[in-house]
């Protein structure tokens, strides 16, 4: 069977990017110049730069065109990319450490090899935690202005764990979610994984446009809302309490559920009390001690109404039988004795200390982040393409991510995410200098 002209023209644009004879940043010709050029339907046309688009070998812009994509950049990169090449300096995760954590592990492992209850916790755990481990959470979670029962607290591994637990509890495939037109990527896998639809919300100011929210609920059927009320990741935003009174209020008015994502809030001090506070009967609340304490702590929880408690232990059941109970039980002992408090303290400081000097060699800069987050938003100019920038970054050994992984919408913008977290406070002032130097190279 002969190939057809279409497959003709996407394997020739192929070859020529994969080549280089196609440079990445190159704007290729519209879609009615090239149906004119190869004397082919204008819906010939669009379908070869879709097929493209699929391949990752271009992306499609509103307003400015088709262009080549960096091919050499690791696809999705800022999300797929598990391990940091041996010196490269990482600004692309955040896995936030403090001095003294390794001896903090130590002591806890000689701790409860003294304990005497070892063998109990080489055992099969119940499937949301032991009672007194759930109530070690909800004592810690009063001190943030959220005051539940230890029945409403599961126990998960890791707060993407609780994510999923939430999604495939309370969701069904084709249900639709409204999520911050520019989210956190974790997020989007479960969605994705589920399939799950998600209804990108456009930001307004310091915080989502929550009117846009309302006219979204009145023309489809929006089963859920997920969002990261304080420390938005990407923006960094904090909503203050009347827009978290009116999210409650929206919700309750379209009967939604509320996911909140509380991983990064601990950073924050003196804010409003969790989105969970505002409307307890129809929030699950999501967090975990990766960021807090240390990414190799899976230890995490949800906190849902009662009546939802049965029908996501079964999905931990199901995704994971039960709690880490050695884990869990090195968590719980800090959580009692102040080391996590202590931990959020000193990170707190950390973060402070990073973004303060981040705005120092970026000053001028377009950035967008708050004082006590761990990450940085970066606008790039019109004319300046992320995939490029963040391909030269990676070429002197700093890793970046562009705004790919992030954007629940079609429209991507040209932006990067620096993780401020995971570089040793004394490189991060090199590793920043040379974003500075890339965009301004371009």
């Amino acid at each position: 069977m002969p190939t057809s002209r279409y497959q003709l023209l996407v394997d020739r644009f192929a070859a020529d990017i994969r080549a280089g004879r196609l440079q990445a940043g190159v704007r290729l010709p519209t879609h009615r110049a090239l149906a004119q050029r190869e004397g082919v339907a204008l819906v010939t046309a669009s379908r070869v730069y879709a097929e493209l688009a699929a391949l990752g070998l271009v992306s499609g812009e509103t307003g400015r065109g088709t262009f080549v994509r960096e091919t050499q950049l690791p696809p999705g990169h800022g999300i797929d990319q598990a391990t940091v090449a041996r010196g490269m300096l990482d600004l692309n995760f955040n896995y936030p450490s403090v001095p003294g954590q390794a001896e903090l592990l130590r002591t806890a492992l000689r701790n409860l090899a003294a304990a005497g209850d070892l063998e109990a916790l080489l055992r099969y755990q119940p499937h949301a935690g032991r009672p007194v481990e759930r109530a070690a959470v909800a004592d810690h979670l009063a001190q943030t202005g959220l005051h539940v029962s230890a029945e409403q607290v599961l126990v998960v591994t890791g707060a993407q764990h609780g994510l999923a637990v939430a999604v495939l509890g309370l969701l069904q495939p084709g249900n639709v979610v409204a999520v911050d037109a520019l989210t956190y990527p974790g997020f989007k896998i479960v969605a994705e994984t589920h399939r799950v639809e998600l209804a990108p919300i456009p930001a307004r100011g310091q915080g989502p446009d929550l009117e846009a929210l309302d006219a979204l609920c009145r023309q489809r059927r929006v089963r859920a809302v997920y969002c990261m009320p304080t420390l938005q990741n990407p923006l960094g935003w904090v909503l203050d309490r009347p827009q978290r009174q009116r999210l409650a209020e929206i919700a309750r008015q379209h009967d939604l559920i509320l996911i909140e994502d509380a991983a990064y809030a601990f950073l924050v001090s003196d804010v409003p009390p969790p989105l969970a506070a505002f409307a307890p009967e129809r929030t699950v609340y999501v967090s975990g001690y990766s960021k807090s304490v240390a990414a190799g702590l899976r230890v995490g929880f949800v906190v849902a109404p009662l009546r939802w408690v049965a029908t996501l232990e079964r999905v931990i059941r199901a995704t994971n039988w039960n709690t880490p109970g050695v884990m869990t039980a090195i968590a719980c002992q800090w959580l009692k004795d102040g080391t996590v408090a202590r931990c959020e303290a000193q990170k707190r400081l950390d973060a402070q200390a990073r973004q303060a000097l981040a705005a120092q060699v970026l000053a001028g800069m377009p950035t967008v982040g708050h004082p006590s987050s761990y990450f940085l938003w970066l606008p790039l100019p019109e004319d300046m393409r992320a995939d490029q920038v963040a391909m030269a970054l990676m070429r002197e050994q700093v890793s970046v991510s562009t705004a790919e992984p992030f954007a629940a919408s079609a429209q991507v913008p040209h932006a990067l995410r620096l993780a401020l977290g995971s570089v040793p406070l004394g490189a991060l002032r090199g590793a920043l200098e040379q974003v500075r130097r890339a965009v301004g190279d371009y």
